[in-house]
């Protein structure tokens, strides 16, 4: 059975989907504007908040660091100093921590390199989420694993054997683990989602839970991603889409969120148990729209029951339906009927079926 349980939120086939807000570096390098979106987003209803951690020295070649970023979004003036200006210290992360956990909220982060993931592991965070960029990074992963935390892992830009590979090295090592199926464009378009491949890792891998990291401008697919069998959405996190820096303008504000959430929870409610019945909300208006059998002219005591006797009208209020006429021709009345009234089992000499009789009682109530 696939099953995941991140910091006592169980995550199974049949589980509610478990929503991540990624605010990433949404939060603009400001403790104070993370805290607000970590409220807005359990405001929206999500399960967790996720952001992302880098050791930028570490992470970037020196001439990538160096390299001058003078643009609308840039946050310093090379790149080195744009990511530093983002990144959040283990402090930071600290308060985020205890503010999360007082909201009631999964709180965990990316790690993309090794002294990150011992930043955040000393921090006893209760899961971690490896990017697309290090799906092929088994140094990374075989690290991380070695945690034995859930691990998220996103799927972005990989072929089946990049998927193979990783899922060895995490499971070799820890077995849980939850696979993204991701397309690592920034919104990714609706033709480029390739839902399918959600139901490709079921059966590939079925002892692991499957997900969507969710890049497209919208909210319709998470649930279809859900009906696919996934059962963690993670959706990028703002409060403005005009507000500086790249994600924020294809990243939900709330009330996307909120309707995303609201969806994903409807989902389940909406496929129900499978078991066809009829619903006392469809009792009145299938009387109105429904027909029963009724006298097409005015019918004599003893006339005996031929074609064109008998019509289909509306409303259903009891008479017997339409599929009996079959079983009423050639039958005698035992009471004349005016035209427009009801037929029932009750009206003929021979008796209608069982069946017959205990549909129309159900039409009549």
């Amino acid at each position: 059975m696939r099953e995941l349980v991140i910091d006592g939120r169980r995550i199974a086939d049949d589980s509610d989907c478990f929503v991540i807000a990624e605010i990433g570096h949404n939060h603009q390098g400001s403790v104070e504007r993370a805290q607000e979106l970590f409220v807005l987003a359990k405001q929206c209803g999500v399960d967790a908040v996720k952001l992302q951690k880098r050791d930028n020295r570490s992470l970037f070649t020196r001439k990538l660091y160096d390299t001058p970023y003078d643009n609308e979004n840039s946050f310093g003036a090379t790149y080195g100093a744009h990511r530093e200006a983002l990144e959040l210290d283990a402090a930071s992360y600290a308060e985020l921590q205890a503010c999360a956990r007082e909201l009631g909220l999964v709180f965990f982060a990316t790690a993309f390199d090794e002294a990150s993931a011992d930043l955040l592991e000393e921090l006893d965070l209760p899961a971690y989420k490896i990017a697309s960029g290090d799906l092929r990074n088994t140094p990374l992963l075989r690290h991380v694993a070695s945690f034995g935390k859930p691990l998220i892992v996103s799927t972005g830009g990989a072929t089946l054997e990049d998927v193979d590979r990783a899922v060895e090295t995490v499971t070799a090592i820890n077995p849980q683990l939850c696979l993204l199926q991701c397309t690592a464009a920034y919104p990714a378009a609706v033709e480029e989602l390739e839902l399918g491949v959600i139901t490709t890792y079921r059966e590939r891998y079925p002892e692991l839970v499957v997900g969507l990291s969710d890049h497209q401008d919208g909210i319709a697919m998470a649930p279809v991603a859900y009906m696919l069998g996934a059962r963690v959405i993670e959706k990028h996190f703002t409060s403005s889409h005009t507000a500086k820096g790249t994600d924020h303008a294809f990243s939900l504000m709330p009330e996307g969120m909120r309707k995303l959430v609201r969806d994903l929870r409807r989902v389940p409610l909406a496929v129900g148990d499978g078991v066809k019945r009829p619903l006392a909300s469809e009792a009145k208006p299938l009387q109105k729209m429904g027909k029963q059998l009724v006298a097409s002219r005015d019918l004599p005591l003893g006339h005996v029951l031929d074609t064109g006797d008998l019509v289909a009208k509306s409303p259903a209020e009891g008479g017997l339906p339409p599929y009996a006429l079959d079983e009423l021709l050639g039958q005698t009345l035992v009471r004349p009927l005016s035209e427009d009234e009801p037929i029932r089992a009750v009206d003929v000499s021979a008796a209608v079926t069982d069946g017959v009789a205990e549909a129309a009682s159900t039409t009549a109530s």
